[in-house]
């Protein structure tokens, strides 16, 4: 009887190397798309000895056990697997008789799977093949098992999704100091193993501590959990990925679409539970726009939301990227309201490095990219959640490296699957048309959190209110150069994401992007109009100031009123229900501050008009329902409103007073009121420049001496050619 004998090293590993790829490819790797950068070497000077196996291409004993295939890379001691696990490779034992394979031939492919990227449902477990269940297969969900699959060891190169073990960012205020680090003894994965954990360095600067997950609460469980979820959902479960992929992953890409699906494919699972729940609550929201789920029962979402919940508080004891996808889906949903999820997942965020530089880091190239985007996805979900709360944000400029998104960064190529099913051209113009809309997202909400620091922090409120009179005057001195920002963003819109893009006869998100533009037009524009007091104010810097909020609200209430099926049935970034909102809230401002009562039942007939439009909108996007209630409340509050005197009691038979010379003017700098690009009326883009045109020419001529009679004013008020105040613009 043989003995098992493992062959160790007996020398200093040789200098690290960055981190071999799970399968070696055959041709030779394109410039640029390498998978890994290489760190600061670790002096050694004598190389292991080589495993030897005693057969071409003989499996050691423990992957014969796994039917995996076993992967020795040149001068290494251990396979790929033997090593990962940190445990003996031998070739003692003899090979395993074969067990014939059972085939289910009776199962045909889901109609809704057509598409060649479409998600297989159910797995069975281990090596029998992978048929397609249909959305009417009546069998119950097969038995959870884990699968070692050669692909899957590509897990454990990375950082953020390693199996068995979590990671934590080392500060450089830490006890565990850099120089001290330094003298530690790291192998070929850049690790070094001591007592309280194994330390992972990624680049000269950066270190992560690497902790075994059986050490956190309830991980026993987790299979279970997500045995569960997936009963939950069996049969349907491959169709609602299908779905998830095809209308919320193109417009929110933090999933690695093609290792997630090829992972689903060869039977993994050992997925999150709470991620997995995400996904599919998601993708419940268009249970009826696939005909063939519509004639069965949808599953239980509030079931999958409590168990998703509970998942994730657990999940957050063993932090990994999953965590902070599933954490983004769920704040998706429409009717998810939670700052204090939102503040964890920051919190958690810090903890996994994901506000550092990655782009040196010796992980995968695709995990820097997936890091990336899920870390534009958290400072999103921060700054609009800062907004819409009015609570003060958790990610500051000074403490945030990460870089801008490229296209790089969404690239699938390098994650252990060498065969890449190809894409439709309809699906590459979409993934194409997603990623720019995030990208610019990104950029909108980096212009959204300035304003935010400009006029809503305490230090800039305490600023305001030590200006006394002249805080207008400041608020518009600093609102100038945000506004510019504001309009140059609007301008360079790609064409493939502005509303009059063609949509194809498909779902279009790019409607939330340009909500979120004129929620941040608003809250610019709101603050303006709660520092003017026609009191102490000029006449001409206060009706200037008040027009152009008047404008932005016209505008903003037009884009609402021509939205299209194909817009309201999209994804719908998580604060747009709120966004909607905040239109109604200043319009009901506008309505409260108006000096004259003409001009108050302006604002009560837009906002009944616009109501009504919510209304009908909402058959079709639930979520709407919300900004209807908050309108009826704004309304009800607006019922204490004290009667306004009329027009006609404010004008004296001089009617509104000339425009002051510069030197006499009490409010703001003289250059915000020029006849420029620049001027307070905000005028960001060609379809708008008639109406706003129309009043420079009106108040900056030396006719203007005040109107007539209140039909004047209101006509003047609204816009030339318009007698509501409706803007015609196709934006």
């Amino acid at each position: 009887m043989s003995t098992a004998v493992a062959i160790q090293p007996f020398m200093p590993r040789p200098t690290p190397v960055p981190i071999a790829a799970a399968r070696p490819r055959k041709q030779k790797p394109s410039p640029g798309k390498e998978n890994l950068v290489s760190i600061k070497p670790i002096s050694s000077t004598v190389g292991p000895v080589a495993n030897i196996r005693t057969r071409r291409e003989r499996p050691c004993d423990a992957c014969r056990r796994r039917k995996s295939r076993c992967v020795i890379h040149e001068g290494a001691v251990l396979c790929v697997l033997c090593e990962f696990h940190k445990q003996e490779c031998t070739f003692v034992q003899s090979p395993l008789p074969r067990k014939r394979k059972v085939v289910d031939q009776g199962k045909k492919d889901s109609p809704i799977n057509q598409k060649k990227r479409s998600v297989d449902a159910e797995p069975p477990p281990l090596a029998l093949p992978t048929p397609t269940i249909t959305a009417t297969a009546p069998s119950p969900p097969p038995p959870q098992s884990s699968l070692a699959n050669p692909q899957l060891a590509q897990l454990g190169e990375t950082l953020g999704l390693q199996r068995g073990q979590h990671s934590r960012y080392i500060g450089l205020s830490s006890p565990f100091d850099s120089l001290l680090i330094g003298l530690s003894h790291f192998d070929r994965h850049n690790e070094s193993t001591f007592d309280l954990g194994t330390l992972r360095r990624v680049n000269d600067h950066e270190c992560f501590i690497m902790l075994p997950d059986e050490n956190t609460q309830d991980y026993s469980g987790e299979a279970d959990t997500l045995h569960v979820v997936e009963q939950l959902v069996h049969p349907h479960g491959s169709t609602l990925l299908d779905l998830y992929f095809r209308v919320v992953h193109p417009n929110f890409p933090i999933i690695q679409k093609h290792l997630f699906v090829e992972r689903y494919r060869n039977g993994d699972r050992t997925f999150s539970p709470a991620l997995m729940a995400g996904m599919y609550i998601l993708a419940l929201n268009w249970w009826s726009y696939d005909a063939k789920l519509a004639n069965y029962p949808k599953p239980d979402a509030a079931q999958l939301e409590a168990i998703a919940m509970k998942s994730l508080s657990v999940s957050m004891e063993r932090p990994k990227l999953s965590t902070i996808q599933a954490g983004l889906l769920l704040l998706q949903r429409p009717e998810a309201d939670s700052w204090s999820l939102t503040t964890q997942l920051v919190a958690i965020g810090q903890e996994l490095g994901l506000h550092l530089d990655c782009s040196s880091w010796s992980v995968p190239l695709w995990e820097r990219g997936l890091r990336k985007r899920i870390a534009w996805a958290l400072y999103m979900q921060d700054k609009w959640s800062s907004l819409i709360h009015g609570r003060p944000s958790h990610i500051f400029g000074a403490n945030w490296a990460v870089k801008s998104i490229t296209d790089d960064d969404f690239l699938e190529q390098g994650d252990g699957y060498e065969t890449m099913q190809e894409e439709t051209d309809d699906e590459r113009e979409e993934d194409e048309k997603g990623r720019i809309l995030f990208a610019q997202m990104i950029g909108l909400t980096a212009i959204m959190a300035e304003v935010m620091d400009t006029f809503y922090t305490q230090v800039a409120i305490q600023d305001f209110a030590n200006a006394g009179n002249k805080s207008t005057e400041l608020i518009l001195a600093r609102a100038k150069p945000v506004q510019i920002k504001l309009r140059n963003w609007h301008e360079r819109l790609p064409k493939s994401v502005k509303m009059d893009a063609p949509a194809h006869n498909k779902l279009s998100s790019t409607g939330y992007l340009h909500l979120a533009y004129f929620a941040t037009e608003i809250t610019l524009h709101r603050r303006i109009v709660q520092s003017l007091d026609s009191a102490t104010h000029d006449p001409y810097g206060f009706f200037m100031c008040r027009n152009a909020a008047k404008t932005r609200l016209i505008s903003a209430m037009d884009f609402v009123n021509r939205l299209k099926p194909e817009h309201l049935q999209a994804f719908w970034y998580f604060a747009s229900k709120i966004n909607f909102t905040l239109i109604g809230t200043f319009g009901s401002l506008l309505w409260a501050t108006a000096p004259a009562n003409e001009e108050a039942e302006f604002y009560k007939t837009r906002l009944r008009e616009y109501r009504w439009t919510l209304s009908v909108s909402s058959k079709r996007a639930e979520f709407l329902d919300y900004a209807v209630l908050m309108l009826d409340a704004s309304r009800a509050m607006l019922k204490n409103l004290a009667e306004k005197p009329s027009l006609a009691q404010q004008i004296s038979t001089a009617g509104v007073p000339p425009r002051p010379p510069p030197q006499q003017r009490s409010m703001g700098p003289p250059q915000l009121y020029r006849q420029n690009s620049d001027d307070i009326e905000m005028q960001d883009d060609d379809e708008e420049q008639g109406h706003g045109e129309g009043l420079r020419r009106n108040v900056s001529s030396g006719s203007f001496r005040g109107f007539a009679d209140a039909d004047e004013y209101e006509r003047y008020g609204s816009g030339p050619g318009t007698a509501d105040g409706s803007v015609t613009s196709d934006r």
